[in-house]
């Protein structure tokens, strides 16, 4: 059986820490600088992750039509049942 890797890597991680201390700043302090510093922090994590996810299921996608073109049936329904699981 394959598996995939999973898109929530290292660089995912370092993105939630800047969240993170960014909240602690804003909450240490509430003024309107750290409350725009962990709103840019927010909505570029979310791009990344909204980019990374979007990235893996293309990867899978793209796979399962190779599977479908080659006619690899076993390999085509395994990874359709892969998806629907996740």
């Amino acid at each position: 059986m394959k598996h995939h890797k999973p898109w929530f890597d290292e660089e995912c991680l370092g993105f939630l820490d800047q969240k993170m201390q960014g909240r602690m700043q804003w909450a240490r302090d509430p003024s309107q600088s750290n409350v725009d510093k962990l709103n840019t922090v927010k909505h570029e994590a979310s791009r990344h992750f909204r980019n990374k996810n979007k990235a893996y299921l293309k990867a899978g996608i793209e796979e399962l039509e190779n599977n479908s073109k080659i006619k690899n049936m076993r390999d085509l329904y395994r990874g359709i049942s892969d998806f629907k699981k996740d």
